[in-house]
């Protein structure tokens, strides 16, 4: 009698976005609900090299790619972020997924100018976990609620496309999350494109497959360390498939916890 399970394995379709991993491990806050597990040492510095950015576009420079996301653990924390994000625009539109900690109306003015020079959109991708703002914070940390709100508010007034995954930490109606936060920013002058995603919950994950993951699928993953899977998996030797865009697995061996929950949500990134 057979017993052994075997994972699926998903192929890579079309490369048409690449995350790069600014930052594994470093961040200036700690939300409870993040999946990273941070190092005790708050001073923990692992950023990516810019030359292995300069390399990695140069690989891809003949594929369809539509997007780059900036992200990690918090991208904008990166020293030489500003150099980045001016060299990743001049191949293809660039999101930049942050805690929004860094954005006021100073830094808003700035990306604004960074954009107009060029011919590429910036977007930003920002996550909250309830419309209740102390659930919120305690889902996160103390003032996330309201310095995402106010992130969003000075972007907006600067014309950048803003979106919101709402995190479902405590497991509420899809529906009702997303109408009353749509109340809430209505409240505030603003409208985000906003989405509902699951909360990966480490303690109780999940223990099926459903339908098939979407992101490893139409995207790769740059690191310091390789090329792997999904930001995820980022430095994980179960997500790595290269050392490069040159050698890099188009085959993704869908094994760990996180693969069975990105089958089963719309989002987790």
């Amino acid at each position: 009698m057979n017993n052994i399970f075997t994972s699926p394995v998903y192929k890579l379709e079309e490369l048409n976005h690449i995350y790069i991993v600014l930052t594994s491990k470093y961040c200036n806050q700690r939300c409870k609900q993040c999946y990273i597990d941070f190092p005790l040492n708050r001073n923990t510095k692992d950023f990516i090299d810019i030359n292995k950015i300069k390399e990695m576009l140069s690989q891809v420079k003949n594929e369809n790619i539509n997007c780059i996301y900036l992200t990690g653990a918090e991208p904008m924390t990166h020293p030489n972020f500003n150099n980045i994000l001016r060299l990743c625009l001049k191949y293809t539109n660039v999101c930049i997924c942050t805690n929004a900690s860094f954005i006021n109306e100073k830094k808003a003015r700035f990306l604004r100018k960074v954009e107009d020079e060029s011919k590429y959109n910036l977007l930003f991708r920002f996550s909250l976990s309830h419309y209740d703002e102390l659930k919120n914070d305690a889902a996160r940390y103390r003032g996330s609620y309201r310095q995402t709100m106010f992130a969003i508010k000075n972007l907006e007034r600067y014309e950048f496309s803003t979106m919101l995954e709402v995190v479902n930490y405590y497991k509420e109606d899809e529906n009702m999350l997303l109408e009353m936060f749509r109340q809430k920013f209505e409240d505030y002058g603003v409208a985000p494109d906003i989405s509902v995603g699951q909360y990966f919950d480490k303690v109780n994950p999940p223990t099926e497959y459903n339908n098939k993951p979407k992101e490893c699928m139409n995207s790769r993953t740059l690191s310091q360390n390789g090329v792997y899977s999904c930001p995820y998996l980022a430095n994980d030797y179960r997500g790595r498939l290269g050392s490069s865009f040159l050698d890099y697995s188009k085959s993704v061996n869908a094994e760990t916890d996180y693969c069975m929950q990105c089958s089963a949500c719309k989002s987790l990134i």
